[in-house]
């Protein structure tokens, strides 16, 4: 048998929280999840998995899953109650479920819980947030909600490009963008593009109310919000963006646990690696544009800038927040602009921003752990 229960509760716990499914055991990276409970126990954290339909407040265990290596393979038994709790619901619709917001509520309303990350992040809530707040006003790309054609207009008549975004998006889904078009041989003034099936559509409007129209067609009932365009410095004709992790640190600071650039694809309007961007290296992509002594300053600004936009989204939210990417652009004159942030990281491909996260997400959850006990 090895542990007795009573041994087994001695260590220090860590479930992440996730949804069950109907074709495997559950939902979400189980990749991650074992790379976490791996490195969980280097740090002698015991973690495990549990959905919310096993999840109890009330009991001093509950069912969860283990991975047993021998028999490669997951098995569902008794664990003790979790001291930190992961958020990794994987989708905005299972999180908004009655019985998973029950879970969630119920974490953060325990004395003897500490849950991280209790829900997506919704853009027009972040810029609303970021906005209002004079640290973090410097990034933020010029913002509006779509209620109406006049948004668009109003924006169209400051900026020659825009973005139109999901307000709850994911990995570039849905963006669509306008440019102010002077060409011969067109008809329209405005150019909108927008991904379908792989291929850029474009459609030429003369007016805000015609683009209005044709975004209403496809936007498939989403609410959106319209956004400035940036100049975003290139790297051969190729626009990028940066990738910033941001985590809490075993003393429970923000810091930045790694940078990864991400080079759009050739006719692509975002630079999601699945809508064909690719990964480099940020410090050679900003040497190209500006120079190696530059492209370190601006290195360090960003890094300045994530800790701060973390800082205010944790602020803000009112929650307890352990870790967010940031998409982050650079404009060809070197300012550091905003353009989303993420409550649930994707996997970094960075092996060595890969490793950290992980440590990361141990060291914060024994930090709480022990903070609580000092208390």
């Amino acid at each position: 048998m090895g542990f007795t229960l009573h041994e087994k509760s001695s260590k220090p716990t860590l479930a992440i929280l996730t949804v069950k499914d109907s074709s495997r055991v559950f939902r979400g990276n189980l990749d991650n999840f074992l790379d976490l409970i791996r490195t969980g126990e280097r740090y002698g954290l015991d973690v495990y998995v549990v959905t919310t339909k096993d999840f109890s407040i009330s009991n001093s265990e509950m069912y969860g899953y283990r991975f047993h290596p021998s028999a490669k393979k997951w098995s569902r038994e008794l664990v003790p109650s979790p001291q930190v709790v992961y958020n990794r619901i994987p989708y905005r619709k299972m999180e908004m479920k009655p019985e998973v917001q029950q879970t969630i509520q119920a974490c953060k309303r325990s004395t003897s819980i500490h849950l991280f990350n209790p829900s997506f992040f919704n853009k027009w809530t972040l810029f609303s947030w970021l906005n209002s707040a004079k640290e973090s006003k410097p990034f933020m790309p010029d913002t509006l909600q779509m209620n109406e054609a006049s948004d668009v207009s109003q924006l169209l008549q400051k900026h020659p490009v825009l973005y139109l975004k999901p307000v709850k998006g994911k990995a570039g889904m849905g963006i669509m963008r306008i440019d102010r078009v002077n060409a011969k041989g067109h008809s329209g003034h405005y150019r909108l593009s927008r991904l379908h099936e792989k291929k850029m559509v474009y459609s030429y409007h003369n007016t805000a109310d015609d683009i209005w129209q044709e975004w209403d067609r496809h936007r498939g009932g989403q609410d959106y919000i319209v956004q400035q365009g940036i100049a975003l410095t290139r790297f051969k004709e190729r626009a990028y963006d940066l990738r910033a992790l941001v985590q809490k640190t075993a003393k429970g600071e923000w810091n930045v646990s790694g940078i990864g650039a991400r080079v759009a694809g050739k006719a692509s309007i975002t630079t999601h690696v699945p809508r064909g961007g690719s990964i480099d290296e940020p410090r050679k992509l900003l040497t190209y544009a500006f120079g190696a002594k530059e492209a370190k300053n601006i290195l360090k600004r960003v890094g300045a800038a994530v800790v701060t936009l973390a800082t205010q989204i944790e602020k803000s939210s009112g929650n307890p927040l352990g870790e967010m990417s940031m998409d982050i652009g650079v404009d060809t004159s070197g300012h550091i602009w905003f353009f989303e942030a993420n409550s649930k990281p994707m996997k970094f491909d960075e092996p060595r921003i890969r490793q950290k996260s992980l440590e990361r997400i141990i060291q914060y959850s024994l930090h709480l752990i022990n903070s609580r006990r000092r208390r």
